[in-house]
């Protein structure tokens, strides 16, 4: 008989078979567990959403996305996030982990809720759960209300805008003395016989 050879976490290879495994060892489970208390100790929300049946694909291009805006989204056991969570502000969460759950962990909340939001929009086996914001417990409801909200660089350009419309007024005001005097001379000049 070949023994059995782990070439990949879950994936067990006997010769030439090969034969897919659900559970993690421990090791696994701890390195999961310490790069998800990674994740959560930089992190400013956390959406959880209930993964019903979607396919592959879906998830494919849900993890695309999350990738693109910033946001670390997994599929793991509601026991290792729970032990990622222990002792930091999202702590309070652990009673809402039940079910397959999938995790959506970033540093922008407005991030994190819209991508997660606008997917479940389009994805009826796709249902926010919930979340929370350090010390904060969310609905479904709050964290769509959290999407609905302007994208962190959105409010920044918003704020420049709004700081330099004074300058810019004042520029323009500037200009204008001199260009009227400039515009008064010209008119004196054209007006008095050649």
């Amino acid at each position: 008989m070949v023994p059995l050879v782990r070439d990949v976490p879950g994936r067990e290879v006997t010769g030439t078979t090969t034969r897919v495994t659900m559970s993690l060892n421990l090791s696994e489970k701890q390195s999961v567990v310490a790069e998800v208390a990674k994740e959560v100790a930089g992190a400013q929300a956390i959406v959880m959403a209930e993964n019903r049946g979607l396919p592959v694909a879906a998830m494919t291009q849900l993890r695309a996305k999350a990738r693109a805006s910033g946001v670390y989204f997994r599929v793991v056991k509601n026991t290792l996030v729970r032990r990622a969570v222990v002792d930091t502000p999202f702590a309070k969460l652990s009673d809402r982990m039940v079910g397959p759950l999938a995790y959506g962990i970033g540093r922008d909340p407005v991030a994190v809720a819209k991508v997660l939001n606008d997917f479940a929009k389009v994805n009826e086996k796709f249902v926010i759960a919930g979340g929370a914001m350090p010390g904060q417990v969310m609905s479904a409801q709050e964290i769509a209300a959290l999407a609905a909200l302007p994208s962190r660089e959105e409010l920044l350009a918003r704020l420049v805008g709004t700081m330099q419309a004074p300058i810019a007024k004042l520029v323009r005001t500037m200009n204008e003395v001199p260009g009227k005097f400039v515009r008064t001379l010209a008119a004196v000049r054209d007006a008095k016989p050649a």
